[in-house]
């Protein structure tokens, strides 16, 4: 599982309008957020599972989760 996957540049910006604001906290890059989530999704891992690339996966199924 090697195979890391990054949304691309168009992809960010379809998504752009439906991040939340941020409100002077400096946020967690949506672009590993959004990957780490779709990487966990598609490959049917747990969220502690998750390549360490894609950063803490607490954060990541927290954003899902909020997002869901």
């Amino acid at each position: 599982m090697n195979d890391l996957s990054w949304l691309t540049d168009q992809q960010m910006e379809r998504l752009r309008p439906f991040f939340p604001k941020s409100h002077g906290k400096l946020r967690v890059d949506n672009r590993r957020m959004l990957s780490g989530i779709g990487f966990v999704n598609r490959n049917g891992l747990r969220w502690r599972e998750a390549p360490a690339a894609y950063g803490p996966p607490k954060t990541f199924y927290n954003r899902w989760k909020r997002w869901v």
